[in-house]
């Protein structure tokens, strides 16, 4: 394994290994005491919500590969520990296992069977389908922003990783969610001038994109790891804020993941560094390996967290804490408690916006991305846990759906609340969540409004509509793959393509163009969605399914969701 790789496997968790054992009443000293009192009584306005502010962001590595997808890297890139080996129980970079089902390109690993006798494959970034996968769970449920993290990208990961950075860009333009490039400049000693040569060069370009981030009208960049004392990080202060003010004068809103003890002092920061913290637009304070349960939260809210919001506060600083769902392989997650608390207590202390650290960091086991929820679903030589660890069945996607609930309190959509609104599993059903048929699948769709079948109506010389009470020809159709993740819908009534556009859905088309071409949404209740790529609207049973199907609706409600049924 390249030094490069292990850099950034390991890089975070070895920052904050040394300092997790203090607690934070420890680390606040008579300077970081004094100071929060003296400046809390200045509170210049926050800035207006933006794509940051007032927002759900979400840490995204996009750095998985393996052998045979195609990526320059070549390897089992942070799946395993020799990337040219293939991932087994002596060889593996993760903490925890994925939930494969709705990934269509997998790759065989060493590892012996799932329990439920299904192989264990792995999933590769590099693969569009898998990070279109990603980004449209983010628009589901309710994620706004996603940072793609780039490490140095000069060495032998550059060109996989300028790829991801453009595979991100198509599926944020696709889905609806905004993103940003988030340099992480650990182990990266010649970063001052690199840096800003690649933002000129190469990342500059992404912030053309409607999809990129933007605060206060300026195009969004973070950097992680200034400050930080530990041989990976050994920059500067001078050197730090040149690149700062370096940024700032390209024209961007630059947001800083600095260490969580940037304001009170401690072994965590180096010292003379005040300047370079306050020079951020947004700082994050990186928390994973600082906390690991409910009362470790509260202990930061009461002793960090508040002096943090009013020295932000004090100096024109949105602040940005990170939110983690706990690592599974430590048993931190307690179906959900630990990551609720977490939000509960940055919603109350007044935070700008809130960072998921992270969305799929398998590696240290603290991602929301769907995970397996049982052992059937793990191979079973691997000993990984699972999300039922604690005895309490989760759905894979329950910290989807839990960033969701906390994403709607930040925005104050549902009310300050310390009890968690969100389920481990959805009501009325099991832990499976559903999947998406294979391709060539036949389906079937049940409109949920009316409980009625989507039927071609007159062989399809007619709009679809949803009246019928069983199946038969016209209520079937095959589910094609149409790129990008998308489906058609070709009806067996006539053998055409469904058409979706001002008018309503009829089957009237011999191929396959974007009016032809959905996104299949799963709902968290067990329904499914179908959003029009032509238009970007939502597939409607209209007037409670008397009248024919359309896209026009911009959400999705109970006359846009349909059981789907395999037959």
């Amino acid at each position: 394994m390249s030094v490069s790789h292990r850099r950034s496997v390991w890089s975070r968790r070895k920052v904050l290994g040394a300092a997790a054992g203090g607690t934070a009443a420890a680390a606040l000293g008579a300077f970081g005491v004094a100071r929060a009192a003296t400046t809390s009584s200045v509170s210049p306005s926050a800035s207006a919500a933006g794509d940051v502010v007032g927002k759900i962001t979400v840490g995204y590595q996009g750095w998985f590969a393996a052998k045979g997808d195609g990526a320059p890297i070549n390897g089992w890139w942070h799946w395993a520990q020799d990337m040219g080996q293939a991932p087994s129980p002596s060889n593996t970079g993760i903490k925890c296992w994925p939930d494969m089902r709705e990934y269509t390109h997998t790759y065989q690993t060493a590892y012996a069977n799932l329990g439920n006798g299904q192989p264990a494959t792995l999933f590769s970034s590099y693969d569009q389908q898998t990070v279109d996968t990603h980004f449209s769970w983010m628009q589901q449920y309710g994620v706004d922003t996603a940072a793609l993290q780039r490490f140095n990208p000069v060495g032998g990961e550059g060109p996989t990783r300028d790829a991801m950075a453009a595979k991100v860009r198509s599926s944020a333009e696709s889905h609806g969610v905004k993103f940003y490039i988030m340099y992480d400049v650990s182990g990266w000693t010649t970063m001052q001038s690199e840096i800003k040569t690649d933002w000129t060069n190469k990342m500059k370009a992404h912030t053309a994109s409607a999809q990129y981030a933007t605060q206060n009208g300026k195009p969004v960049v973070c950097i992680w790891g200034f400050g930080f004392n530990d041989d990976n990080h050994p920059f500067t202060a001078d050197a730090c804020l040149d690149v700062i003010n370096w940024f700032k004068s390209q024209g961007c809103y630059v947001i800083g993941g600095i260490p969580k003890e940037w304001r009170t002092g401690g072994q965590g920061t180096r010292t003379g560094f005040g300047d370079v913290y306050h020079a951020f637009n947004m700082i994050s304070p990186w928390m994973v390996g600082a906390i690991g349960n409910v009362g470790d939260s509260d202990n930061y809210y009461q002793n960090v967290n508040t002096g943090d919001q009013a020295e932000c506060n004090a100096h024109g600083i949105d602040y940005q804490p990170c939110v983690l769902p706990g690592d599974v392989s430590a048993r931190q997650r307690v179906h959900g408690d630990f990551m609720w608390r977490q939000f509960y207590n940055m919603v109350r202390v007044g935070a700008q916006g809130i960072y998921i650290s992270m969305f799929d960091e398998f590696n240290e086991g603290n991602q929301i991305a769907k995970t397996a929820e049982t052992q059937a679903s793990v191979p079973t030589n691997s000993g990984f846990l699972a999300l039922d660890d604690d005895g309490t069945a989760c759905s894979s996607d329950y910290y989807l759906r839990l960033t969701g609930d906390g994403g709607r309190m930040l925005k104050g959509q549902i009310a300050l609340t310390a009890t968690r609104p969100t389920q481990p599993v959805v009501s009325g059903g099991g832990t499976t969540p559903p999947t998406t048929p294979a391709t060539g699948s036949v389906i079937s769709l049940r409109a949920g409004v009316n409980n009625d079948y989507v039927t071609a109506e007159n062989a399809g010389a007619a709009a679809l509509i949803a009246n019928r009470t069983a199946i038969g020809l016209w209520e079937q159709f095959d589910q094609v793959d149409a790129g990008g993740g998308n489906i058609a819908l070709r009806a067996h009534a006539n053998s055409r393509y469904v058409t979706a556009g001002s008018s309503p859905l009829i089957a009237d088309a011999t191929s396959i163009g974007s009016a032809q071409t959905f996104q299949l949404i799963h709902n968290s209740n067990g329904t499914v969605s179908l959003k029009a790529v032509v238009n970007g609207m939502y597939v409607t049973a209209e007037n409670a399914g008397a009248a024919s199907l359309v896209a026009n609706r911009t959400a999705i409600g109970p006359w846009e969701q349909f059981g789907l049924v395999t037959d």
